[in-house]
């Protein structure tokens, strides 16, 4: 994994300006240190400029980027961030075409794929990824971002000049490129986030690349399509058929996802999604003669004060020993201290460049730190709840009956805190309602879908196109941050595909949440694992957290200078860091609920604070 950023004009020549595009291309790389920290460099081409920081993985020696090669007597270079999954099938099929690598690395078997392959490419790519290649044969620049978004790549057009990269903050390093919000950003800001609209960079004039798609640069424009998308369709596998088809894609992503020339290890929480993955890769890693290493996650304090609810009905510390005794893994106990949650808040706003998902993301951040100690690579579990339908939202009347995102129905307390004049210019409600019917009519329809089926797919479109893709990106930017790289196996596309048109009738047998996977995983686990009820990412229980934020909110209110007072109204901020929490309301999700909207309130401040954020 890696950070990339560049630059580009097919109406400059940037080799008469080598050293002072050199120079600037690597202060934009210099901010993405942290998703690269084993080396860097640049790139200066006739109308391109690319910068990079490299996290070393695979053919640590030999994979240094920009990779450039001549082919034909033409010149490609190429900046990539990523992982690919099947490198071995597409090296055997180029070297079948007559090319020569000098590499191990997947940098150059992408390179050549896209030198014979043109944008067709895209489509023979398993992986994560985001990249750009420089072709001085069909003269433009070819950008592609993974089907699912699980590497970022944002950009913008400033004075004619194309700026991209794989995070906001190296945009600001370009000359002209200012963190600056209008009425839309501001309302990504208070009715969407921490989720975010695809394409939508929150600061005005950034975009993003929206996964699945492609762009091309060239002296023509700029042009941007999609090269996959699901489709809907009929199931015709039996029952049996299913399980075993799931069974062997999960278990094939997980190997494939194993590949690596650093160490790798899995987050386990004693869940079905990672334990499936941890139960797969310890027998796999066994193979070899190896041991695998697994981590748990859990907060101080959590044990003495944990509560049962309809949404975490039990605690991951107790099945966490039963998978790491059942499988041998060499696991590690991660435990984050309470004092640490409301001042990472500020990190988890500069890895991220936006406000997120409060401890959450600070948590995550701490324990991806913690991991990086020992291992590069993690395989974690993400994005099996919203393609099997684990959610509660998948069999709830409400969701089915509210024209609404399902983990955000009410917009209540975001508005309530803004000052009036802001609150009616924003229109919190319209704008969360015009993005969700934007959604909804994109939904792939199936003429064979009955009308509750219909919805439900509906709702699947919005988990995987909103809510899965916010937490790949709270996962990806926690972990960059903290130089690990975290694969996400049941983010592969054709696993995605096959399940997407099973009918809910199997997903849900039994009224079973996410059967197919239990069926799935039946001899591979432990029964009791197998059948454990869904328990989302743990959150801190102990009320030293809400004290700590609360008093953290009071000092940015009492502060008359703290740009949030700009939007929220003082008098509504004090009085829900005096007031009592609805911990069975959450404001977004299935656990963020009152002390996590004041962590999310910090964070809007901090970003207004340290990007100088200016409301145009």
């Amino acid at each position: 994994m890696c950070g990339i950023c560049g630059y580009i004009n097919y109406e400059r020549n940037y080799i008469k300006t080598r050293r002072s595009e050199s120079e600037l291309v690597k202060e934009m790389a210099d901010t993405l240190y942290n998703r690269g920290p084993d080396a860097g460099d640049t790139w200066v081409g006739e109308h391109a400029v690319f910068g990079h920081r490299r996290l070393a993985v695979i053919d640590v020696e030999n994979g240094a980027q920009p990779m450039k090669r001549i082919s034909e007597g033409y010149e490609f270079s190429v900046v990539y961030n990523g992982e690919l999954y099947n490198t071995a099938e597409l090296r055997r099929e180029l070297e079948s075409c007559g090319y020569m690598f000098e590499t191990d690395s997947d940098t150059e078997v992408l390179l050549y794929a896209y030198i014979h392959y043109g944008a067709a490419c895209a489509e023979k790519l398993n992986g994560i990824f985001a990249f750009s290649v420089y072709d001085s044969m069909r003269q433009c620049v070819f950008l592609c971002r993974d089907r699912f978004g699980v590497k970022p790549l944002f950009y913008s057009i400033c004075d004619g000049t194309f700026v991209f990269a794989s995070e906001i903050k190296a945009l600001f390093k370009y000359p002209g490129i200012q963190p600056e919000m209008d009425r839309e950003g501001l309302c990504e800001l208070f009715a969407i986030s921490p989720a975010r609209t695809a394409g939508c960079g929150v600061f005005k004039g950034i975009h993003e690349l929206k996964p699945g798609c492609a762009m091309y640069i060239s002296r023509r424009g700029i042009h941007t399509a999609p090269y996959w998308s699901l489709k809907s369709g009929e199931h015709t596998d039996s029952y049996d058929e299913t399980v075993e088809k799931v069974r062997f894609l999960v278990t094939d992503a997980i190997k494939r996802q194993l590949v690596s020339d650093v160490p790798i290890a899995t987050f386990m929480s004693g869940g079905l999604d990672s334990s499936f993955i941890s139960a797969v890769a310890a027998l796999e890693l066994k193979k070899r003669g190896e041991r695998l290493s697994t981590y748990s996650f859990d907060y101080e304090g959590n044990s003495k004060y944990f509560k049962k609810s309809k949404f975490q009905p039990d605690s991951d510390s107790e099945w966490v020993p039963r998978m790491a005794e059942a499988f041998n893994t060499d696991h590690h106990y991660l435990v984050c201290p309470n004092n640490v949650l409301v001042p990472m808040l500020y990190d988890a706003v500069r890895a991220k460049d936006l406000p997120g998902m409060a401890d959450c993301d600070s948590s995550l951040m701490y324990f991806c730190r913690e991991v990086k100690k020992n291992h590069t690579v993690a395989v974690s579990g993400e994005c099996s709840d919203e393609i099997f339908g684990g959610y509660p939202w998948f069999r709830d009347e409400h969701a089915f009956k509210t024209p609404a995102f399902p983990w955000c129905y009410d917009l209540s307390m975001r508005k309530e805190v803004l000052i009036g004049s802001v609150r009616d210019t924003l229109d919190l409600d319209g704008y969360s309602r015009m993005r969700y019917d934007e959604s909804i009519s994109t939904t792939p329809e199936y003429v064979g879908d009955s009308k509750e089926e219909k919805r439900r797919r509906e709702i699947s479109w919005l988990n995987i196109n909103w809510f899965m893709t916010n937490l790949l990106d709270r996962k990806d930017r926690m972990s960059m941050a903290s130089g690990l790289e975290v694969r996400v196996p049941f983010c592969d596309h054709r696993l995605v595909e096959y399940v997407w048109n099973i009918p809910w009738e199997m997903k849900n047998r039994d009224n079973v949440s996410k059967n197919i996977l239990r069926e799935a995983a039946k001899g591979i686990l432990p029964e009791d694992v197998r059948l454990r009820k869904k328990s989302p990412y743990p959150k801190t229980h102990n009320p030293f957290y809400e004290t700590a934020v609360k008093a953290k909110l009071k000092s940015i209110v009492d502060n008359p200078s703290s740009p949030i007072l700009a939007l929220c109204e003082r008098k509504k901020l004090y009085d829900i860091i005096s007031g009592e929490f609805d911990y069975g309301k959450p404001f977004f999700g299935q656990l963020m609920a009152g002390p996590q909207f004041i962590g999310f309130l910090v964070q809007v401040n901090a970003l207004l604070d340290e990007y100088k954020v200016r409301f145009v």
